[in-house]
């Protein structure tokens, strides 16, 4: 079964004019209270319905919006938004996007109403050298963005923007240009990459549905392998994922899940505290392993 299969089953803004939102100007732009830089987060969100499952994941999805520091704003990279190019979503209302189908429709019924922020969009397009990044007005917020965000910061009072993965380009690719991003950590901005470690839907256990937590071995062993890697601060190895054999290439057959992750090992610095948690595999062949730097 393939993605689609499974989803159907189960410069800144001109100050000139009325277009400039002076409230958004001074909340992005005001000095922050704190020369820390913001964390950064990569989460592997699951299924879908974690956004309104109270279970062990949401609930610590919840505990960790409350540690963190309110952020200016949010930009998101997830796995679910891949375009031709690399892109930034610029509206000031982005939609909430059910990107999925065969759940139910308690979940269709979620609204994340979180405002957009054209000018966070435009600084996030002029920070990037390494490629034109386009301004998106049409796509919105994802399911790999807002079923975390609504736990997260459940009251949507945090603009948030979504950078597109360019499917046309190479792991090294995104895991520089990852880099360029550093910068906005100083300026209160949250970082979060929205994927899985181990993400196969060919090979979903659905007898094990049920269960709270299982994995295949394989999947068990892929984790634990670029867990250590992680650990081990070995980037090569994890931007070379294909060369680390069979069960990683079963864990990551398709790497949009996976680059997530790359984008924010990217904004680690030297020596900076990284910790997982949600560590868990879940329906044989997904894991729900999350870390946080900073």
């Amino acid at each position: 079964m393939n993605r689609k299969s499974f989803l159907n089953s189960l410069a800144l803004i001109p100050l000139a004019g009325a277009a400039m939102n002076l409230n958004e100007l001074t909340k992005l732009t005001d000095p922050l209270n704190s020369t820390e830089l913001m964390p950064v987060l990569f989460v592997g969100h699951g299924s879908p319905m974690n956004a309104i499952e109270d279970n062990e994941f949401s609930r610590f999805w919840k505990e960790i919006g409350k540690s963190l520091p309110k952020p200016r704003a949010i930009l998101v990279v997830s796995a679910h938004w891949e375009t031709r190019g690399t892109m930034v979503t610029a509206m000031e209302k982005p939609q909430t996007i059910h990107d999925f189908g065969g759940f139910p429709q308690e979940l269709f019924n979620v609204q994340y109403p979180a405002p957009g922020s054209p000018m966070f969009a435009t600084e996030t397009k002029n920070t990037i050298t390494k490629t034109q990044v386009g301004l998106d007005d049409k796509w919105g917020l994802d399911h790999g963005a807002w079923s975390i965000l609504k736990h997260l910061y459940p009251k949507a009072d945090v603009p948030v923007v979504q950078l597109s993965l360019d499917y046309l380009q190479k792991p090294q690719y995104h895991f520089d240009l990852a880099k360029e991003l550093a910068a906005l950590r100083r300026k209160g901005i949250l970082i979060l990459g929205s994927g899985n470690i181990v993400h196969n839907l060919r090979m979903v256990a659905w007898d094990k549905i049920s269960e709270p937590e299982f994995g295949f071995d394989w999947a068990i062993e892929a984790n634990t392998k670029i867990k250590t890697l992680i650990q081990a601060g070995d980037i090569d190895s994890l931007i070379n994922y294909t060369s680390l054999g069979k069960a990683v290439n079963l864990a990551v057959p398709s790497p949009e899940h996976f680059l997530p992750l790359l984008y924010t090992l990217a904004l680690q610095k030297k020596n900076e505290k990284l910790s997982f948690f949600n560590d868990k595999a879940v329906m044989g062949s997904l894991t729900m392993t999350s870390l946080k730097i900073g």
